[in-house]
């Protein structure tokens, strides 16, 4: 299995470097500095659970929000995942397709 150099990802910090972005067996992967990694998991280690719930949440919406920008993403309204209409007054989406 062999890494494949992606993108950047910018770095928070005035004497920051853009963190290089791999590909490794079909998943992202950010390469940072190991004094990085130490002190990121320092701070999951120190925070409660509501704070990494909430650190959670920031990371998807800004996966998701990075995925928007590159024009990855598709919008399908809640009610029509959960088999509703897709807009009021449509049908319903069928459970045999």
């Amino acid at each position: 299995m062999t890494a494949q150099p992606a993108d950047r990802i910018p770095a928070s910090g005035p004497d920051s470097v853009p963190y290089e972005v791999i590909h490794l067996g079909g998943e992202a992967a950010v390469v940072v500095p190991v004094s990085d990694f130490l002190r990121l998991r320092a701070l999951e280690q120190a925070a409660s659970a509501q704070e990494l719930e909430d650190a959670e949440d920031r990371a998807a919406l800004a996966d998701w929000r990075s995925q928007e920008a590159a024009g990855q993403t598709s919008y399908v309204p809640h009610a029509r995942r959960c088999g509703g209409p897709a807009w009021p007054g449509a049908p319903a989406a069928s459970a045999t397709g």
